[in-house]
């Protein structure tokens, strides 16, 4: 049937569906990353970066295309993580600007909509790459164009995008050496494709078949480990060596010396690294770039806003990391590899919790936490399998701490305990870690740290009791913060809301929320939305932490 005219109901429609495709594909996309020192995994980064987006699209309800496509652009910004999230949300911010005044979108704006993207997208990195994401956006926005010169038909013009999309994306391998060498196409420009077919399929109804990409990406498994012993990237490869991520809220806070100028800043950014991108939009300014003075960058954002969020990768270290895997690999070695300097071991329960602390530095998560403590063996043994010179351990529990101690003591190579008492203290804690700097000096500033979150919990009471003056009936819903129970409710939406109103304040800038196994997921997007009436210079986070015990942890910053 043809489709002439599209209203804010097929759009979200067609939104979703492409997250749907796009998260079923996560794992492929990440598969091709060829890139020894990635911001992150793409395919996970463009699936959060989208969810984030489609959250926020959820919320709107005007029944108008361009306030439903400025929400989700808006979305995708706060949510846009790693290089390949940010130029994503460049793609739909431009997208969004282009059909921002249409209550329903015809043929014509359909296809301005895809070459806005294009054009934001571009404008936002310095240095445009051909072979990647930025190549697909072009070459399928064009093919669109082409299309709606013979037909005012959307899912005709939708069907020679995706085409267009797919042909781009097999020209990828051919346009980066890298990707030539590995033999597979660009992960960023795979994602894209994914998300295009999603919204084909929501508007025709039929299930798309692309090509199967996964036997180039099983050659890649361990492309930066051929036998010739060649990488696409080296230690002198890298001229910048941290990778920095900050956010500035635009306007805001005691350092602003300057009204934000976009080209201003993105100019002077030019020449404090590479790998720039600058995204902003009237309340938000989103930088990534590769410097040797992580600092400056911060200091300037400051002379705009203030800093809300801020991310530093040392990429020499990773790159030496991936260097001693590489030598292991080639060698077929069987005795250990060359210890590197520093592990760090922590505890935590449930699935989505160690994956989380995995994915920001942590080397072995041992499965534990209240009620199932591990003992100093459990620790002794993760250090012992880790070829490392000295170690961190983050027991992430009081009741914990003692046999992290004891471990420490037990070692025969420098070992010392930071004293995380919970997962979000752990978090904070890892920031101020210096792979570079002494074992005393990371105790002191990890430990500094942990006072820099509070961190509250949500579980219910086993029986009746009274403690700190506060009546207790068993089955209520207590709220914990930082260890002491400052509350007790009968229904457990009105204890997360009452005990994050109790923890956040005026200097609060982000509240994280981690939902445990009886948790659930719209229960907290309602106490979200009513927090937010109040506190609207507060970022909320969510996180399926899979954690027992606890239905909720919430960290505030």
């Amino acid at each position: 049937m043809e489709l002439t005219m599209l209203t804010a109901q097929e759009f979200q429609s067609m939104i979703i569906a492409g997250a749907d495709r796009l998260t079923e594909n996560v794992d492929l996309i990440n598969s091709l990353n060829v890139f020894p020192v990635p911001d992150g995994d793409t395919g996970t980064n463009m699936n959060m970066s989208f969810i984030s987006g489609v959250e926020k699209l959820k919320e709107n309800t005007s029944g108008h295309v361009g306030e439903a496509s400025t929400a989700l652009a808006k979305g995708l910004l706060m949510g846009a993580r790693g290089n390949s999230g940010v130029i994503l949300s460049q793609i739909f911010r431009g997208f969004s600007k282009a059909i921002e005044d249409q209550e329903n979108v015809d043929a014509e704006y359909f296809v301005k909509a895809f070459a806005g993207g294009v054009e934001s997208a571009y404008k936002a990195v310095m240095k445009p790459v051909e072979g990647t994401i930025l190549t697909v956006a072009r070459e399928s926005a064009l093919a669109g164009e082409q299309a709606a010169k013979n037909t005012t038909d959307i899912v005709e013009i939708m069907r020679a995008i995706v085409k267009g999309a797919g042909v781009a994306l097999e020209k990828t391998t051919d346009m980066l050496p890298v990707l030539k060498q590995v033999g597979v196409v660009d992960s960023g420009g795979k994602g894209l494709l994914c998300l295009y077919e999603g919204f084909l399929s929501s508007l025709t109804g039929e299930v798309i078949i692309s090509e199967d990409h996964s036997k180039k990406s099983e050659a890649h498994a361990h492309a930066v480990f051929e036998e010739t012993n060649e990488h696409p990237m080296s230690m002198d490869d890298i001229t910048f060596g941290y990778c920095t991520e900050i956010m500035v809220r635009i306007g805001n806070g005691p350092t602003v010396e300057k009204e934000f100028d976009y080209d201003e800043f993105r100019n002077i950014l030019n020449e404090k690294g590479d790998s720039l991108l600058v995204v902003s939009d009237d309340e938000i300014a989103k930088v990534h770039i590769h410097t040797e003075d992580p600092g400056e960058i911060m200091q300037l954002g400051q002379e705009y806003g203030e800093l809300i969020k801020i991310k530093v990768d040392n990429m020499r270290e990773q790159v030496r990391d991936l260097e001693t895997a590489n030598q292991a690999l080639s060698q077929q070695q069987t005795t250990a590899v060359a210890p590197k300097n520093y592990a760090v071991i922590a505890v935590a329960a449930g699935e989505g919790m160690t994956e989380m602390l995995k994915s920001i530095g942590i080397d072995v998560v041992l499965s534990g936490g209240q009620t199932m403590n591990p003992s100093t063996e459990d620790f002794v043994k993760a250090m012992e399998s880790i070829p490392a010179e000295r170690f961190i351990l983050l027991p992430n529990n009081k009741n914990i701490i003692m046999a992290a101690e004891q471990a420490a003591e037990v070692i025969e190579k420098p070992a010392v305990v930071v004293p995380t008492r919970t997962v979000p203290e752990a978090i904070s804690a890892i920031f101020a870690y210096n792979p570079e700097g002494t074992i005393e000096e990371n105790r002191a500033a990890m430990s500094e740290n942990i006072e820099m979150v509070s961190t509250g919990q949500i579980t219910y009471a086993i029986r009746d009791t009274n403690l700190d003056g506060v009546e207790i009936l068993k089955d209520e819903f207590m709220g914990i913060v930082d260890g002491k129970i400052i509350l007790s409710e009968p229904l457990v939406e009105n204890a997360l809301y009452n005990t994050l109103d109790n923890m956040i304040n005026d200097e609060s800038e982000i509240v994280t929320i981690f939902i445990g196994e009886g948790g659930k997921e719209d229960l907290v997007e309602q106490v979200i939305e009513q927090l937010e009436a109040t506190y609207s210079e507060v970022d909320f986070e969510v996180i399926q932490g899979d954690q027992p015990v606890y239905e909720y942890i919430m960290s505030v910053e």
